[in-house]
């Protein structure tokens, strides 16, 4: 158990050094200076209380995020539906503020969380039900349901949330923000959001229910076996479900405190929501581990923020730390490709011993 804990810390560790290693190669090769360059991002993301505040309220979606793919991913599925139910998540909080602007603030915060929770649990509830009876792949219908949830989201903005020919829907009422002054003033007039505290104690909550009750105990149960779980009479349809439904209600909620924490309002997107791929990112350098995905995510946030102070001070591009994110994401999923094989090695050896 302790050799395991430590393998699994240190190969984030060495995952991420890594990648900076070779980042501060290429940027050498490229003729940009490294240490400038990662003086600049570290200024940027944690230099002063905006930019503290900045990285904290951007790491508050990817611990959600994350956590949802971390459920499916303990489940045995690959849940790549991370931005579509992030999305649905966003567009029922909105809506439903926008729906009950006269309620009392408290209920208009509950209510819309619980709003976007239920979208997402509902949009990935689809996948959920797609692989446990017709054995779909999930990979394909949360790819799918990705871009259903852009252009109907899009479309509902425009048709029933935004004013005129606008691209965006109303602003949401104060009393419905999760924003405070306090905040605010703390951070030096930040974005920074009641939505982290949100999250980690979410994180908290996941990190108790798949370590110390039934259902983690069963959802870890199919991901590592399902014959032998449905041999020992657990319903793995049931389970396949309710993993794939908490996966895109964590999602959900990381949508609906973005949306009434940071934006406060929602828009006519482009493209799916990137937050939704790096969640996915975060829980896999963080191995699945809930509390892992908190400081994974504030790497992330880190990055993302700092990048945008690099071509501020520096000649290097910001596209830099694309690359960074890119080498550590490729040197963990090495990780689980050498793994892979060493469990493979060791198989085959003890089969040889037998003979």
């Amino acid at each position: 158990m302790s050799k395991n804990w430590k393998s699994r810390l240190s190969i984030p560790l060495i995952s991420i050094l890594a990648g900076f290693i070779l980042g501060a190669i290429i940027m050498l090769c490229l003729g940009y200076d490294p240490i400038m360059t990662y003086e600049a991002l570290f200024m940027g993301a944690w230099g002063d209380p905006n930019s503290i505040g900045e990285t904290l309220r951007q790491a508050t979606p990817l611990i959600l995020t994350g956590l949802g793919f971390s459920v499916a991913t303990s489940a045995g599925f690959f849940n790549i539906g991370g931005a579509g139910q992030y999305l649905v998540g966003w567009l029922s909080s909105i809506w439903f503020v926008l729906s009950f602007p006269s309620l009392p603030g408290f209920v208009l915060i509950i209510g819309s969380i619980a709003a976007g929770a239920i979208a997402g649990g509902i949009w990935s509830g689809i996948a959920g039900v797609l692989r446990a009876y017709l054995k779909t792949n999930e990979v394909i219908t949360t790819i799918m349901l990705n871009y259903i949830a852009l252009y109907l989201s899009n479309w509902i903005v425009k048709s029933f949330l935004a004013n005129g020919d606008a691209d965006y829907s109303q602003s949401i009422p104060q009393s419905a923000s999760l924003r405070s002054p306090f905040l605010m003033e703390l951070t030096n007039n930040s974005t920074f959001h009641y939505g982290l505290f949100i999250a980690i104690v979410i994180a908290i909550i996941i990190a108790f229910v798949m370590k110390k009750t039934t259902v983690g105990y069963e959802i870890r149960s199919i991901g590592l076996n399902s014959d032998a779980s449905k041999y020992a009479g657990m319903s793995t349809k049931k389970v396949i479900i309710l993993a794939m439904t908490l996966s895109g209600l964590l999602a959900g909620i990381g949508g609906a405190v973005d949306g009434i924490g940071n934006y406060q309002n929602i828009l006519v997107l482009a493209g799916t929501p990137a937050v939704g791929f790096d969640g996915l990112a975060v829980a896999l350098l963080a191995y699945g581990n809930p509390i892992g995905i908190v400081f994974a995510s504030l790497l992330f946030a880190s990055l993302k923020i700092g990048g945008l102070n690099i071509p501020v001070v520096s000649n290097t591009p910001s596209e830099i730390v694309d690359i960074v994110i890119a080498l550590i994401i490729f040197f963990v999923g090495a990780s689980y490709l050498f793994e892979y094989i060493s469990k493979k090695m060791k198989t085959n050896k003890a089969k040889g011993g037998k003979a």
